[in-house]
């Protein structure tokens, strides 16, 4: 074979530039010229002529310096190939070697230790009351070690932060509880629903709204606890006054930082969790602060209706559906006329569909429905001037009239109710009344129509003005409205 001096003997080279002599030499690199250089022109007929043809069909350049053809065709340059299959399997006659360079020993060595540590992890993912344990130490560990650094170096926070990432790393483990709900009476049993619970007056919010978090997680209704399982965590977890710091946390949360936001959608989530459970709701409208708090936050102007905000009307919703007390503390609060005042923007205005706006629009509806079953209710309604907004609805509203119809009907129900008949009937209610009763309407709709006259018969005195006027509207144009009535009840 050729040698690589033989190949190459015919090609000269070029001593290095000054640039890359200085470099090599230790020296500053030279600086390249200003002056423009030539640009050599490829014109393709020039080329062409230039070049000659051989016999062989190979071209030669006139004054270029041309690799020589060697003797034999043979002849191979560069790195040897790698062998072919059939070469290796002869020279590895023995088996001894692989590719890679390793023995078959070596490699039943390390599909051992393979097999090994997949037996391992099995076994470190078997979750049961052992783990629960395991993790309730390590938990309580990570809580006290951040404590006492909190308190040793209170003025140097680079101390502990390193404990405090620990603390939070635990917090978001403790998600996969979530998954086991068998073991959450253990998890109470070992005090880590208390433990979790005390994390909410943790001075780093961050820490707090991990664990209000993990919390939410482990109550949330889509988890598949049965009711005792589900009972023990959250009786542990109220007994360890969970109720009172979640309301501390939603009242130092500032919705302008977006974890913050994301900390009160938290808090509003676990109480709609605890709300299933009807003495846990109704204590959390009787005996708590959040009624007040979630009246407050659901005035807060926004350009546009919020995530947040929408949660809040369907949290007041659901706490006020729970009793009788929780409406009774709503209605003390005023919250009749503010609900009203709120409401009022969509007399003659619809919602977009299917927007945050719209569910918060419905959840003002059904918190006012069912404050109006109340005495009280019915008399702040009047007073506020229910019925006349419902009436506007009634004309002019699309998405609201139905739900006018249905405040009405509940306003106008049961003995208390003869003050808002008198009012409908004042307030020039029965033409906008018996013109959609006569109209096509939907089945709940005419539900709520004939609810609201079965009320105001019974409830308006006899010959009093407003019941004969009621009874006028029957009778006129050939009894026209009760043929509708008599081919509703067929």
């Amino acid at each position: 074979m050729a040698s690589i001096d033989d190949l190459f003997k015919v090609i000269t080279v070029s001593t290095p530039s000054r640039a890359l002599s200085g470099l090599i030499n230790g020296q500053k690199p030279y600086a390249p010229s200003n002056k423009r250089k030539f640009k050599i022109s490829q014109d393709p007929n020039a080329v062409y002529k230039a070049a000659k043809t051989t016999v062989n069909g190979d071209v030669k350049s006139n004054g270029i310096a041309a690799v020589e053809d060697a003797d034999d065709d043979d002849i191979e340059a560069g790195p040897a190939l790698p062998p072919d299959e059939e070469e290796e399997n002869i020279d590895d006659e023995e088996g001894r070697f692989f590719g890679g360079g390793i023995t078959n020993d070596t490699v039943d060595v390390l599909n051992f230790i393979d097999e090994r540590d997949k037996g391992d992890d099995a076994k470190a993912e078997k979750i049961d009351a052992a783990w629960v344990r395991r993790l309730a130490l390590n938990f309580e560990k990570k809580i006290s070690k951040n404590s006492e650094l909190r308190a040793k170096f209170e003025d140097d926070p680079q101390k502990f932060m390193g404990s405090e990432a620990d603390l939070d790393a635990d917090i978001k483990a403790l998600s996969i509880l979530s998954d086991h709900p068998d073991l959450y009476g253990e998890f109470a049993k070992l005090g880590c629903g208390a433990s979790l619970v005390s994390l909410l007056s943790h001075e780093n919010t961050d820490i707090a709204i991990d664990a209000i978090e993990i919390i939410n997680e482990l109550t949330d209704e889509d988890v598949e606890a049965e009711h005792d399982q589900w009972d023990l965590l959250v009786d542990a977890m109220l007994d360890a006054d969970l109720l009172s710091l979640l309301y501390d946390n939603i009242a130092r949360l500032d919705e302008e930082n977006e974890s913050d936001r994301a900390g009160v959608y938290h808090v509003l989530s676990v109480l709609e969790n605890l709300s299933s459970k009807t003495t846990i709701a109704i204590t959390i409208g009787t005996d708590t602060s959040f009624i007040p708090w979630l009246l407050q936050r659901v005035q807060k102007k926004e350009p546009i209706i919020t995530q947040n905000k929408q949660y809040t009307a369907e949290i007041l919703a659901i706490i006020l559906q729970s009793s009788p007390a929780s409406r009774l503390r709503f209605i003390d609060l005023n919250g009749i006329d503010i609900f009203l005042q709120l409401l009022s923007f969509y007399r003659k205005r619809d919602p977009a569909k299917g927007t945050e706006e719209e569910e918060y629009v419905e959840n003002l509806f059904d918190s006012l429905t069912c404050c109006l079953d109340e005495a009280d209710g019915k008399a702040k309604f009047v007073e506020a001037e229910g019925v006349e907004l419902c009436l506007i609805m009634l004309r002019e509203g699309k998405m609201s009239k139905p739900r006018a119809l249905r405040l009405l009907d509940h306003a106008l129900g049961g003995p208390e109710g003869a003050a808002c008949c008198s009012k409908l009937v004042e307030a020039a209610g029965l033409k906008p009344l018996f013109g959609a009763f006569m109209k096509m309407q939907d089945k709940q709709s005419t539900e709520h129509i004939l609810g609201i006259f079965s009320s105001m018969l019974r409830s308006l005195p006899a010959n009093s003005a407003e019941r004969i006027r009621l009874l006028a509207k029957f009778v006129e144009k050939d009894y026209e409205k009760i043929g509708r009535a008599v081919k509703i009840r067929r």
